[in-house]
């Protein structure tokens, strides 16, 4: 991702930025990718995104590597980067969106919430709305979400030779916690 983009995505989080607003970076993050395929399951996870959250704005933002993502199979992680993702070409997938519910993040609880917003992956972005639980404890923020990616809603080509072999969704689950920023 060139430098403009990775601005843009920390400029619209930090945009509508009141003095006191509290800023939440990614201290773990892990994104699981899961397709139940005829002959194979395509299994891996990628702990290398760190999500932003603006809890003043309810923005939120995460970028993922894509070669990041980790399979048991070498073969399969490589045809994974190579085939279908074209990573060298489109090395990052990335979410802006915003927590449509009003939350007190002051105060510990567990809360569900719709996140509306722009998922981008393989260069074509797509308007989402993801559900999933915010919970607020200890001082820290978790994120929890699992929703499921069309491939060909991002252009993402299945060759003719393993269509049977490949399902045409992928199941997306992310958790992370968040840690206050401090300057």
């Amino acid at each position: 991702m060139e430098l403009k983009n990775i601005l843009s995505i920390v400029a619209f989080i930090l945009t509508g930025t009141l003095v006191n607003a509290q800023i939440y970076l990614g201290k773990t993050c892990e994104i699981k990718i899961f397709s139940d395929g005829p002959i194979e399951d395509i299994d891996a996870k990628n702990t290398t995104s760190k999500p932003i959250l603006n809890c003043a704005s309810n923005d939120i933002a995460v970028k993922i590597t894509i070669k990041g993502f980790d399979f048991e199979k070498e073969l399969m992680e490589e045809h994974f980067n190579e085939k279908y993702m074209e990573s060298d070409k489109y090395p990052y997938s990335t979410f802006t969106g915003k927590v449509n519910e009003k939350i007190d993040f002051t105060r510990e609880g567990v809360h569900k919430v719709t996140i509306t917003g722009k998922l981008k992956i393989h260069d074509v972005e797509k308007e989402r709305v993801l559900e999933g639980t915010i919970t607020v404890k200890g001082g820290e923020i978790m994120i929890e979400s699992k929703f499921i990616v069309i491939l060909k809603d991002h252009k993402i080509e299945i060759p003719i030779l393993v269509a049977q072999n490949i399902a045409e969704t992928i199941e997306v689950t992310i958790k992370s916690t968040l840690i206050e920023y401090k300057k």
